[in-house]
């Protein structure tokens, strides 16, 4: 497989990964994009080849660059570049350039007055508050995290997070495919002396 072949064949699960971050269905896209719900999701399945028609209004839709929504590589300088994008109230830095599999985001999340709307999707997620204080909310629990703690979680339990107070949290998060966890080594055990 070529290079672009290889670029054109990752186009799918990075929509489909775009589409669920953004918690948007195929049927708001489709009213967004006037893309059908099926092409949508052939498109997403690798079952549709991608294409500049198809892709442009979903570039406009994601409110993402048409290279960034494609994964094209970068031509020139090997440096990767992490570029914050906002979503809601939310600035997010993709720190995984692999469509598909595991990824990790760095999120800044802002404080907002509304009343949190716990959601539900396929994957699961485990969260590490860097800075502030993280609210999550897991179905019946309410739990506050300090800066160090860690969660993980099956995301199609109803969930929401974001800052605790009146200040911003900051939060790596690692979501995966359902079925895949994060898999913690613990410290090697010490070797028993003989008496």
């Amino acid at each position: 497989m070529s290079g672009y072949e290889e670029v054109l064949a990752d186009v799918g699960p990075r929509l489909r990964r775009v589409r669920q971050e953004r918690g948007v269905t195929l049927s708001e896209l489709s009213q967004e994009t006037g893309i059908s719900v099926s092409t949508l999701s052939r498109l997403e399945s690798g079952g549709r080849r991608a294409s500049l028609e198809l892709l442009l209004p979903l570039s406009r839709a994601f409110q993402v660059p048409l290279d960034e929504l494609v994964g094209a590589p970068e031509v020139g300088d090997p440096r990767v570049r992490a570029a914050p994008r906002r979503v809601d109230r939310m600035t997010v830095v993709p720190l995984t350039r692999q469509p598909g599999g595991l990824q990790a985001f760095k999120m800044v999340i802002d404080p907002i007055d509304a009343e949190p709307d716990p959601r539900t999707h396929e994957g699961y997620e485990w969260l590490y508050v860097l800075a502030g204080r993280l609210r999550l909310i897991l179905a019946d629990q309410d739990i506050q995290m300090r800066s160090g703690e860690a969660a993980e979680f099956d995301t199609r339990l109803p969930h929401w997070f974001g800052p605790a107070g009146d200040a911003p949290v900051e939060v790596l998060s690692l979501f995966g495919r359902q079925g895949e966890r994060m898999h913690v080594r613990a410290r090697p055990a010490t070797k028993r002396q003989r008496p």
